[in-house]
């Protein structure tokens, strides 16, 4: 892998990971349209590595506020909120993401069901935000709320499959449980995290990866660029969340949808 190639998976990456447009769909779509070889699921990881970075260090406040509600639920009796939402979340994901594992993941890295995805999941977005009876008092951050948790959580298993959106399909089920686009979109951002990591370990340990092909040299340059790209990309969408009409994604979503299908059909 090229550095040129190294800097597009990062950039793509950068991009694509904090809008709902599916960041491993477009990832997994690159060796289709530049003719390279691809690199597989555990370097598109590595990409997410970088935005799991950019993360870490926007929202670093929260992030400390999580760890200190962890040990303050761990040895004190006070439970804190931000904490057990996010506990419940992760949970809950992590126990879809091992029973969807089962099925092959090559069978979704392919254009057509990359396509479908796209463009269903892009409609879902639409509509859960177009009728959300948004309650604007409502954070996951400060109160604690099982059901809206449980529910992201594992809507957030379902981003195991190119072309869903781990941001996309989160922030759905945060509009459809009326949070309001700011605090869907925060707790999708931090949300990922645990999901980043645990996949990179596990990539690492179980995956066999020829360095003769992905060398570290290409990870760094990919996993620097999606980092740099990913915090402009959060600073400007939640500048802009409140005036973004999410209309725009899912026209983008199904036009790629489309092109894909009559591309590849």
């Amino acid at each position: 892998m090229s550095v040129l190639e190294s800097l597009l998976y990062g950039v793509i990456q950068g991009l694509t990971e904090f809008l709902p447009i599916s960041s491993s769909g477009h990832l997994a779509l690159l060796p289709h349209f530049i003719s390279i070889k691809d690199p597989g699921v555990l370097f598109d990881l590595f990409m997410h590595l970088g935005t799991g970075f950019a993360i870490m260090f926007y929202f670093k406040k929260d992030v400390v506020s999580l760890v200190k509600g962890g040990i303050k639920t761990i040895f004190t009796k006070e439970k804190d909120p931000w904490f057990l939402n996010f506990t419940i979340a992760t949970v809950i994901s992590v126990v879809g993401i091992l029973a969807l594992k089962q099925i092959p993941a090559t069978i979704f890295r392919t254009p057509l069901s990359i396509a479908i995805c796209l463009i269903v999941f892009g409609v879902i977005l639409f509509i859960a935000d177009k009728f959300s009876k948004t309650e604007d008092d409502v954070s996951l951050l400060k109160s604690f709320d099982f059901k809206r948790s449980f529910i992201i959580g594992a809507a957030q298993c379902l981003a195991i499959f190119p072309g869903v959106s781990r941001s996309g399909i989160t922030i759905t089920a945060g509009r459809a449980t009326s949070l309001t686009r700011m605090q869907a979109s925060k707790f999708s951002f931090l949300l990922s995290l645990p999901i980043i990591f645990g996949g990179i370990l596990e990539g690492v340990i179980f995956e066999e990866v020829s360095f003769d092909f992905i060398n570290p040299l290409s990870i760094f340059i990919g996993v620097f660029t999606s980092f740099a790209i990913g915090v402009m990309t959060i600073h400007f969408f939640l500048k802009f969340i409140a005036r973004i009409d999410f209309l725009w994604f899912m026209i983008y979503r199904i036009i790629l949808g489309i092109g894909l299908i009559i591309s590849f059909s």
